[in-house]
């Protein structure tokens, strides 16, 4: 059953259709995955759904009562809030009972013998409870605990972009809705926090509308693609593997098509060159045929070309690290590592986010310096070097010019010329677009941009840091076959865990207190090494715990008077602490507001559950001895 209809969506920036007469569906539970190149209007669509955006044209119908969650790709927080505050900003009610629930703690701190203050609290007490704030609270921290955020009363002001995300996503997760729209949620999490965000969204209630690049992701959470290409939109039923799969054909049956209005066009074209005798109506109307095929528009091209890539010369001698050290205040990030890069490395750096991933690929690349140790670089290097945050661009200036500040033409391994023009259509500039201004391009088309110039400097090393972010899973694959044919060194730092095993065979990784671990193989097998090792840890435990306890057991004949004597009155006593914890709770119903007493009662109540757990435990102990007895 549809939730959401979405109706001929048109809309337009500047000469630019983003969506030309869109219309679909979402139904109850659905999981969909929002794929296209950037710059298609993905983003655009998402804002437009949650009312954020406007569209030129089409409508949305749904019930009135129809709620939307929205995580944008770069959320704007309160920087005054606590972390714990963002979470209810915009529900004014439980936050200001919170409030009002904390001033009242402190005032009872001030003055704890005030009896009205201590009637405040215990007011506030029930109003937190009427509305469900205890549940609420403990379900937010567990998701911010799991999302890497433990300071709940730290200033959203205070914390690094990453972490105003994760609060971010924490948010969109808690808050009840009908259909969650998240816009890039895997942009600055690790490959662990990603794994958890998969097994949560398994079990959301609501429907799901993703934009994402981590094609792992796509693969595990959704069941239904939409792909939006050139302002229209293509439906898939299943997930990314079914859609490449479906896609696949659709663009196989393209191709056909194109090559039969090509043929058709060729024999037109070559009986009008032959010319004919008179201009008959016959004649005419074949005239008029061949303008209807030529206007008629081709099948885009995917513009997958390969790449015979090229780069400078690369020495035996790459690069060494040799006994290096970083601190970054009291923590010890990198400690006496040595690492020696071979001329056809290919290695993954993977760690928890702010272990200092991106700080070892700075000391390799030059830029900061370590504490101690040292680089040893080759002669022959030339290092490319693709940053996380790349460098301001003039936005006043052309597609193209910004290329061709870097290179005019690069050479390819077989001798050939590759213009920049030519890259740029590689990389999905079509030659319209090359032409355009930088300032209107989408902020993935321009990290996409600047990779290009990365690549145009033909290095011989490549340092990728987190390539992944904010690339379409189109460019994302391009990427990888230009570098499974790159010459050259490729080290990268990514939580991609597609990426990791489409391109590296070695890894570092970061285990903390600056200890890095070697590994060869991708981030699947690395991942599976990890798994197994904890299984055999698990059940190592688990024999452990099965051979000492017949031992104990064996030695165990007969029951001491002592422990005869607790067996005779055992049942007795836990009757009666069952009793009494049952008049303890009456007590405490019929004390109202006197907190004082309730304190007391409660302290006497913990007590009794104590002493009850205890002889329930014995009660067990004491019941396996006679078993053995007998």
């Amino acid at each position: 059953m549809s939730m959401l209809s979405v109706e001929n969506l048109y809309k337009t920036y500047g000469e630019k259709v983003l969506f030309d007469h869109l219309s679909f569906s979402i139904a109850e539970k659905e999981r969909v995955g929002l794929i296209g190149v950037n710059g298609t209007g993905k983003s655009t669509l998402l804002k437009v759904l949650a009312g954020v955006d406007s569209a030129d044209d089409g409508k949305l119908v749904h019930a009135n009562d129809f709620q939307i969650e929205y995580l944008p790709q770069d959320p704007e927080l309160d920087e005054e809030l606590t972390v714990f505050e963002q979470i209810y900003y915009g529900d004014s009610e439980l936050m200001t009972v919170l409030r009002d629930y904390e001033q009242a703690l402190r005032d009872l701190d001030a003055d704890p013998k005030d009896k009205q203050k201590q009637d405040a609290v215990f007011a506030m007490q029930q109003k937190v409870e009427q509305i469900g704030a205890w549940e609420a609270s403990t379900a937010v921290k567990t998701i911010l605990t799991k999302l890497g955020i433990t300071n709940f009363d730290e200033h959203v002001k205070g914390l690094s972009g990453g972490q105003k995300k994760r609060i971010a996503i924490a948010k969109a997760l808690i808050q009840p809705a009908d259909l969650l729209l998240l816009d890039e949620p895997t942009n600055h999490l690790d490959n662990e926090t990603v794994e958890w965000l998969e097994t949560h969204l398994a079990r959301y209630k609501g429907a799901l509308l993703v934009i994402t690049h981590d094609r792992y992701f796509l693969n595990r959470v959704t069941n239904r693609i939409f792909e939006l290409d050139h302002g229209k939109l293509y439906v898939y039923d299943g997930n990314y593997e079914r859609f490449l799969e479906k896609k696949a054909e659709r663009e196989e049956i393209a191709e056909t098509n194109e090559r039969k209005r090509q043929n058709i066009l060729r024999r037109e074209l070559e009986w009008l060159k032959r010319g004919a005798k008179a201009r008959t109506t016959k004649q005419k109307a074949r005239m008029g045929r061949v303008h209807r095929l030529q206007d008629e528009a081709g099948m885009a091209s995917s513009e997958r070309i390969e790449m015979a890539v090229g780069a400078s010369r690369l020495g035996k001698k790459v690069m060494e690290a040799k006994g290096i050290s970083k601190m970054l205040g009291n923590h010890t990030l990198i400690e006496d590592f040595s690492y020696l890069v071979a001329p056809d490395e290919r290695l993954g750096i993977i760690g928890p986010n702010g272990i200092g991933k991106s700080t070892l690929l700075n000391i390799l690349a030059g830029k900061i310096e370590p504490d101690k140790g040292f680089v040893d670089v080759g002669a022959t290097v030339k290092i490319g070097y693709y940053t996380q945050n790349y460098p301001e661009m003039d936005k006043n200036m052309k597609v193209i010019e910004y290329i061709r500040e870097a290179a005019e033409v690069i050479k390819t391994a077989d001798g050939r010329f590759i213009t920049a023009e030519q890259m740029l259509e590689r990389f999905l500039f079509s030659r319209q677009a090359q032409w355009t201004y930088i300032r209107g391009l989408s902020g993935g088309e321009r990290r996409r941009l600047y990779l290009l110039r990365v690549l145009m400097g033909e290095p011989n090393v490549l340092f990728l840091d987190e390539p992944t972010n904010d690339l379409d899973t189109e460019t994302l694959t391009i990427l990888e076959d230009y570098l499974n044919d790159f010459p050259g060194v490729v080290i990268t730092v990514s939580h991609d865990r597609y990426f990791l095993d489409k391109v590296v065979d070695r890894l570092l990784a970061f285990v903390g207190d600056g200890a890095i671990q070697r590994f060869d193989g991708n981030y699947s097998e690395y991942l599976a090494l990890k798994q197994e090792k904890k299984a055999e840890e698990s059940q190592k435990d688990v024999t452990e715990k099965a051979v000492k306890q017949p031992q104990k057991k064996e030695r165990k004949k007969k029951l001491s008077s002592q422990q005869q004597k607790e067996w005779d009155g055992i049942e007795e006593r836990i009757v009666a602490l069952e009793e009494r914890n049952e008049e303890i709770q009456a007590e405490i119903a019929a004390a109202g507001s006197d907190l004082d007493h309730v304190q007391e009662l409660y302290t006497k109540q913990q007590e009794v559950e104590q002493q009850l757990e205890k002889e329930i435990e014995r009660w067990t102990e004491l019941s396996l001895l006679i078993e053995e007895i007998d």
